[in-house]
């Protein structure tokens, strides 16, 4: 019998990532409900955390590493006065202390301090790798290892309620900052401890909340109309890099870019990436080059 391959669908689907589950398990689930031949994510949420998870299938996988590089938000609840080893509620109590002489006047003041270029110690608990394992794999048997101190932006901090012990924040930051870092490091400056009870993203690059969609639901949908019901919630990928300039070629033009050489035409930026266009149809990421020509990076195929 031939094998069956999947269907060769492109385009970008943003998963409300449910708790509990990690966001490769997520994937893998909505892969299989698209029959897709091709998916992948965009860098993983921890199984404690919910919200965006932007998935991206077929030819759109070639604009991963954007998502990945792009800046997040999340909402995070913290329960100050207990410090734990993960910095989440899923890790062993290290200590607690009182903290019912914390008021909202030193919370603010300490916050201070976390925003802007900031520098962090990734947790042993998070995803980075060291030698190609998972930094919290190593935790998990026991191990430490050093890891480098790496300076990341926190562009908004906001802290939206203080009561009984628990604040929540609203944290708007780049790429590869720990929130359960600067939860530890928060509850450290504070003198009590604290750690993460609730965490959702809820932006990744131009990707919100409003845009995510519940696995159930696709199910659900999938189920009473088939696929062409859930194909609707796909993106197209040039939405996912808006950010880059756009260049319209002549159809004439764009071939010689689909073959793989560089053109010269007119407006183009004077340097960098730039969304590239055969007439109104996307056809991957160019580069400009130093004599101003523009030359393919990634071709879309489709």
């Amino acid at each position: 019998m031939r094998k069956r391959h999947g269907r060769n669908i492109s385009g970008i689907l943003i998963l409300d990532k449910p708790q509990g589950e990690t966001s490769n398990r997520s994937l893998q689930k909505v892969k299989r409900l698209f029959e897709a031949s091709k998916a992948g994510h965009t860098g993983s949420l921890d199984p404690l955390a919910t919200g965006v998870l932007p998935l991206c299938f077929g030819e759109a996988t070639k604009i991963s590493q954007f998502l990945l590089d792009s800046n997040k938000a999340y909402t995070t609840k913290i329960k100050l006065g207990v410090k734990t080893a993960t910095g989440d509620s899923e890790g062993e109590v290290l200590a607690e202390k009182d903290c019912s002489h914390i008021s909202l006047q030193d919370i603010e003041k300490a916050l201070v301090n976390f925003r802007g270029e900031i520098q962090q110690v990734p947790s042993m608990y998070s995803a980075l790798k060291h030698k190609g394992v998972p930094l919290y794999k190593l935790a998990r048997a026991g191990k430490t290892v050093e890891r480098k101190t790496r300076i990341v932006s926190i562009y908004e901090l906001t802290l939206i309620s203080y009561e009984d012990t628990y604040l929540e924040l609203d944290i708007h930051c780049s790429k590869g900052t720990y929130v359960r870092t600067i939860t530890d490091d928060l509850g450290e400056a504070l003198g009590v401890g604290a750690h993460v009870t609730a965490l959702r993203r809820t932006q990744a690059g131009p990707f919100t909340l409003d845009q995510a969609q519940r696995y159930e639901t696709l199910e659900q949908i999938k189920k009473e109309d088939d696929f062409a019901a859930i194909d609707e919630f796909l993106i197209p990928a040039d939405q996912a890099i808006q950010e880059l300039p756009e260049v319209i070629l002549p159809a004439a033009t764009a071939e010689y870019v689909l073959q793989g050489q560089a053109v010269i035409t007119r407006h183009l930026p004077t340097e960098g990436l730039v969304r590239l266009y055969k007439e109104d149809v996307f056809i991957g990421i160019g580069e400009i080059l130093d004599d101003g020509r523009v030359a393919p990076k990634r071709l879309f195929l489709s």
